[in-house]
């Protein structure tokens, strides 16, 4: 286990390929991809995308002439790997705060840049539910402050939300957070 890890942060682009596959498992990226989002040469990121996956953290799947990679789920280090994303990124702090302040959150989303894994700078949430608004201003300002990140939201009611799931439909989107039943 102590050389996975030892050799498993050795490099920027390899941290960026962990953060960009690892946030949202269910995203896939192929090689061109993540060179030009990482302004990095093709061949950087195979070696990683090789190193990656000889480990086991990547599944890949060829689709045409390209390979497409994605976090591997079933990988025993998985899930600390994710929560590791999740916490680089700031999302387990927005998270408990959320929660705890918002007043009757039925689910969060994290759409667009950050759903698909892209460390983009604006982070953009969709609450649904009797949202406080004025405890959500609040909370976006201080959150903001400490993770150093832009948060844009969009706040629906349930049947706002109805009324725009086509709309987002089209849109990179991961759920964050859903009350449960009995919450």
């Amino acid at each position: 286990m102590n050389s996975l890890f030892g050799g498993l942060i050795t490099s920027k682009t390899r941290i960026r390929i962990l953060m960009r596959l690892f946030l949202n498992p269910k995203q896939h990226a192929y090689l061109r991809e993540l060179a030009g989002e990482f302004n990095v040469s093709p061949s950087q990121v195979r070696e990683e995308l090789q190193h990656l996956n000889s480990a086991g953290l990547l599944e890949c799947e060829k689709s045409g002439r390209q390979i497409n990679y994605r976090a591997n789920k079933e990988h025993p280090l998985f899930p600390e790997l994710h929560s590791m994303v999740q916490k680089a990124l700031g999302m387990d702090r927005i998270l408990d705060s959320i929660v705890e302040r918002l007043g009757n959150l039925e689910e969060a989303w994290l759409i667009d840049d950050y759903a698909e894994g892209k460390d983009a700078g604006l982070i953009d949430l969709v609450f649904v539910g009797d949202i406080n608004q004025e405890n959500l201003s609040d909370l976006v300002m201080k959150t903001e402050q400490y993770i150093g990140r832009k948060i844009r939201t969009l706040t629906l009611r349930s049947d706002e939300q109805q009324a725009l799931n086509s709309l987002l439909a089209n849109r990179p989107q991961l759920l964050l957070w859903q009350r449960k039943h009995g919450q």
